[in-house]
C-alpha cells in the first residue's frame, strides 16, 4: 500500500509562487508514474502535471511555462513548483501514484490565489 502526504498549500497573491511537496511512503518513483491533479470547487479533478518513471514530464496547457514537476528519489518526495500564480489556479491539489490498475491518492492540499 502506497501512502502519499501533500504539503505546501497556502494563500498567496496572484503573481506569487508556491512549492508543493508529496512525500511517498517508500521508493516508488522507479515503478510508479507520479502526477499532480487539482480540483476547484464545483469542478472535476484535472491533471496538472505528470512525471514518468523515466523522468519525462508533461503538463496541462494552462500551466506550461509556469509550473515544474520534479522528484527527489533519495527523499521519496515529489514537488510541484508553481510560479506566476493566477486566481484560476485556486484548487485543492492532489498527489497521485499510478502503476497499472493501482492508483493511490494523497489527502490534498489547498492552494488559494487572491487577486
Amino acid at each position: 500500500q502506497v501512502q502519499l502526504v501533500e504539503s505546501g498549500g497556502a494563500l498567496v497573491q496572484a503573481g506569487g509562487s508556491l512549492r508543493l511537496s508529496c512525500a511517498a511512503s517508500g521508493s516508488i518513483f522507479s515503478t510508479h508514474t507520479m502526477a499532480w491533479y487539482r480540483q476547484a470547487p464545483g469542478m472535476q479533478r484535472e491533471l496538472v502535471a505528470v512525471i514518468f518513471t523515466g523522468g519525462s514530464t508533461n503538463y496541462a496547457d494552462d500551466v506550461k511555462g509556469r509550473f515544474t514537476i520534479s522528484r527527489d528519489n533519495a527523499k521519496n518526495t515529489m514537488y510541484l513548483q508553481m510560479n506566476s500564480l493566477k486566481t484560476e489556479d485556486t484548487a485543492v491539489y492532489y498527489c497521485n501514484a499510478n502503476r497499472g490498475y493501482n492508483s493511490y491518492w494523497g489527502q490534498g492540499t489547498q492552494v488559494t490565489v487572491s487577486s
